[in-house]
């Protein structure tokens, strides 16, 4: 428990990006000029736009905010275009335009394609495209979805071995655990499951302490440990949540003491020269099966031995875990929610995610 440690241990710089990526790479410009794409045009607009809403600030703005008809707004919104963004690359037509709530939209012609834009009633900010959150997230569910029909087919047995690898501090990781519990519950005791932890550990000391906590409740207060988890993951701390799950004190201390000394966290903890990229310490409760399954990040979800992708709902997981039954219990016929976690703490509904710590 975190109550039973002297001192602080300097912390780790985290980062979260994606999953077989430890770097970002940014790819290099080499200045070439448009060569009249119709999308590049509109890029380049759209970056001018960005320059003069800083310069409006410290002006009055726009020349047209007084004016309020639909006709006199978007016709000066439609100047402004031309004038100040495409500056003679291309020229935008307006086809037609509307009243919604508090904006106009107008439909341009830019180059060819065409294109819906917003501005306010008082004409102070122009949008030049707008997404729907709801087709944004749509998008990236069929995205999965299709990624995962097309993935190679789950190994099937008659009690399927379910292993989800994380870090307890990693959002997605967190996000994973959050939708895939449910599904564990539901399926009771026809799957073997069990929560791994990846052999490192990129988000300092109190990631550390915290999955040997949660390595030693699993391992010793089985029972007790789901309770604990959803706690933990719904309020980002273990205190409270060890007297909430009950959780034998004596015990852990002991379990963790020997666990301590049986992989060396602590060892590792403070031994810089021996972190990952010289970044991230040691974490071995599992380096074996890390090594076995080729596991990089987290979360990574293995089934049968094997690496598998799913989306990140209960009821995804429901589908991903059932497809490796050779035959299907009855309880895989539940439904449970489609709802995706948000990353993080906290069980407030998120957008589908494919994201990872790695």
């Amino acid at each position: 428990m975190e109550e039973h440690h002297t001192h602080e241990k300097k912390k780790v710089h985290e980062h979260h990006h994606e999953k077989h990526h430890p770097e970002h790479h940014k790819n290099s410009s080499h200045g070439k000029k448009p060569k009249g794409n119709k999308l590049d045009v509109w890029k380049i607009a759209t970056l001018a736009l960005l320059l003069l809403f800083v310069v409006s600030i410290f002006t009055s703005g726009f020349s047209f905010l007084k004016l309020s008809s639909k006709e006199t707004v978007t016709q000066e919104t439609l100047n402004f275009i031309n004038t100040n963004l495409l500056q003679g690359q291309a020229v935008a037509e307006l086809k037609a335009s509307a009243e919604e709530d508090c904006l106009y939209s107008m439909e341009l012609n830019v180059a060819g394609q065409e294109l819906v834009s917003y501005v306010t009633k008082d004409g102070k900010l122009f949008f030049p495209q707008a997404l729907e959150t709801a087709a944004v997230e749509a998008q990236l569910a069929a995205t999965q979805q299709q990624a995962q029909a097309q993935q190679p087919e789950i190994t099937k047995s008659d009690k399927p071995k379910v292993e989800l690898f994380i870090m307890s501090h990693c959002p997605y990781g967190t996000q994973a655990e959050k939708g895939i519990i449910p599904t564990v519950e539901a399926l009771g005791d026809n799957i073997d499951f069990e929560i791994k932890f990846v052999d490192y550990a990129m988000h300092g000391e109190k990631e550390v302490l915290e999955q040997l906590n949660q390595y030693c409740i699993q391992k010793e207060q089985g029972d007790k440990f789901f309770t604990y988890l959803g706690c933990f993951l719904d309020k980002g701390e273990s205190e409270s949540c060890l007297t909430e799950a009950a959780i034998d004190s004596e015990k852990l201390a002991s379990c963790t003491e020997k666990a301590d000394e049986d992989f060396s966290i602590r060892a590792n903890l403070e031994d810089e020269s021996s972190w990952r990229s010289g970044r991230f310490p040691e974490f071995n409760t599992h380096a074996e099966d890390n090594q076995k399954y080729a596991v990089q990040g987290s979360p990574t979800l293995v089934i049968n031995g094997e690496q598998v992708s799913s989306a990140r709902s209960p009821a995804a997981y429901l589908t991903t875990i059932c497809s490796a039954f050779n035959e299907a219990p009855e309880e895989c016929q539940q439904e449970l929610s489609t709802e995706t976690y948000s990353p993080g703490f906290g069980y407030e509904a998120g957008a589908a995610s494919a994201a990872s710590c790695g």
